[in-house]
Order: C-alpha cells, then structure tokens, then sequence
C-alpha cells in the first residue's frame, strides 16, 4: 500500500520500519522538526522518526502545523492509500483526516477509551492500573475518539517503569498496525465503535507532578516513580551535608519499614512512606549517572534517619 507515516518519539520507530520491512511503499514521513537540544540548547536533534527515516532516503516533512492549505494540499498530493499515524503530535484537521483512500489509521497506548490523549502510558501507571496494551483505530475529529479495529493487552508489573512499557508497547503496535494494514489491503479490517462509558483523558505530564509526596502509601509512591520514569523523572530533595540536592528516583520496589514519611530507614536505601516503605533500585544524583540505591548511600554518606522532604 502507499502510506504516509505520521509519528515522532521512539515509540513511533518500530512501527515506522516494521511498515517498510513488510514492502509497504512509504510516500513520506511528517514529524516534528528538529529543535534545541543538549545542556545549553544549541544543538538542533531530529526526532527518532526523522532519523528511522533517513535511513531509508524516505522524503522528511516537518510542518508546524496542518490547517494551512497549501501544507493540506501537498499532503493530498502525495495520493496515499493510508496515513499510518502514531504518536504525531500535531492535531489532525478535517482535510487531512479525509485525504488518504482509507483515511488515517493510529497506533494507541492504551486500552481506548482509558487514557485517550497525550500520556496514556504514564497515566495508567501512575493510576496503578493492573493492565494496559494497543489499539489501532480510525482517526476522526476528536481526542483518540474514533472506531477500533485491533487491540492488544498487556500486564503492567510492579516492577515496570513508563520506559519499559514504552519499548513493550512500540513492539506491539509494530506488529499490529501491519496486521491492521494486511487485513485492509484484503478489504477485511472491520471496526466497532468506542463505549463512551469509562473514557478517562491522559493529559500531558507536567514537571509540577514530579514531587513526591512520601505521605502517601507505598504502592501509590511507587506507581509514581515508575509512571514518570525515566522522564521527566519524580523527585525529592534532601540535604546531603553541602545543600539541598534534588534526587530522582526511577526505579524502586516497596519494601517493609516503618518510620516518618521521607526518613531513611536503612537497608540500602528505604524510604519510609505514609504506610509502608520503598526501597530504591535506581537513582540518580544531579549531573550524575543512574546508580544504584546502595552507591547512592554510599556516595553521598546517607545516614539512617536522614529525611527527604
């Protein structure tokens, strides 16, 4: 089929090649455009998309926006069969929506309508949510609100971060989307509406949810940590001795222990909570390296007692 690719992060990358490994003909791939990266800003870094694409020789586009008419035109110019859509970014207009021959299909993170929007994999982790998965869908006008066709499910383990379930959903929406794309070649991909019960939105992460609130239960600080690992990361901050550090904590398990929320309690580095404790797995100082709960003592002299705010 002749397919547009509409996608940006990593998540997006699988899909974008499982699509060319199976002799699919990728007319373009729109994503976002390069911007400031590294610590002062100054170098422009392309997308994981942009850079799949690349590779490939595959024509890049990087409009900031699809309601122009002349950026709408171009796109129905391109003649595509179907626009493959996954994690775009940008707000698809009616125009575009109705370009491609069998309008635009897209690879969601979550199991629709839970966690329509722009963080679905974070949310249902921060939620505590047991399990999550895929769906590929028809886009319409409105937020992830259109017609499913496929769904895959996954298990959300405690011991699982926002990153991990990320590289675990990628693969699976590869695999599906070009399922998706065979039974539509054959006329055979059927869709059914969305319940409108039970739709949840997944806005954005914002940096001001970072903070941990060790008054909370420990299950409930650990989903925390995990749904917000490994960006932007949760936090907390504490006085090593030269001044109050911020920590990031992205990888943990809860533990047993007792104590005020935010004191150390021993064993490596237990933290007590609310009601039970964490233990860290994995931390990270400022301008560090992630480390170990059991370096991070070790570096920074923790003392048992000692309290993170």
């Amino acid at each position: 089929m002749r397919i547009v690719f509409m996608g940006a992060p990593a998540f997006a990358t699988p899909t974008l090649l499982e699509i060319i490994g199976q002799g699919h003909d990728v007319a373009a791939v729109y994503t976002r455009g390069p911007r400031p990266a590294g610590r002062r800003g100054l170098e422009l870094t392309k997308t994981p998309v942009h850079l799949a694409a690349e590779q490939f020789a595959i024509p890049v586009l990087t409009p900031a926006t699809l309601r122009d008419v002349a950026e709408q035109e171009r796109f129905y110019a391109l003649d595509a069969d179907v626009a493959v859509v996954a994690a775009y970014g940008l707000i698809l207009p009616a125009p575009i929506l109705a370009a491609p021959k069998f309008g635009c299909l897209n690879v969601h993170a979550s199991l629709l309508p839970r966690w329509r929007g722009a963080a679905p994999i974070q949310r249902a982790i921060m939620a505590g949510d047991r399990e999550t998965g895929v769906c590929i869908m028809r886009m319409e006008e409105g937020l992830d609100a259109g017609p499913i066709a496929l769904v895959e499910r996954a298990a959300i383990l405690p011991e699982a971060t926002a990153g991990d379930m990320t590289e675990r959903l990628a693969r699976m929406g590869a695999d599906l989307m070009v399922r998706a794309l065979t039974a539509l070649a054959r006329g055979a991909l059927s869709f059914r509406p969305q319940d409108a019960e039970g739709a949840l939105y997944a806005k954005k992460i914002d940096k001001s949810e970072a903070r941990i609130d060790w008054r909370r239960d420990a299950e409930t600080v650990r989903n925390h940590i995990h749904g917000l690992s490994p960006a932007p990361g949760a936090y907390s901050e504490i006085d090593f001795g030269r001044g109050v550090e911020r920590v990031k904590f992205l990888r943990v398990k809860v533990a047993d222990g007792a104590g005020e929320p935010g004191e150390t309690i021993g064993g490596g580095l237990t933290i007590a909570c609310g009601s039970g404790a964490i233990g860290v797995i994995e931390a990270q100082r400022p301008g560090k390296t992630p480390m170990s709960g059991v370096d991070l003592v070790r570096g920074a002299l923790i003392a048992k007692g000692a309290r993170f705010n």
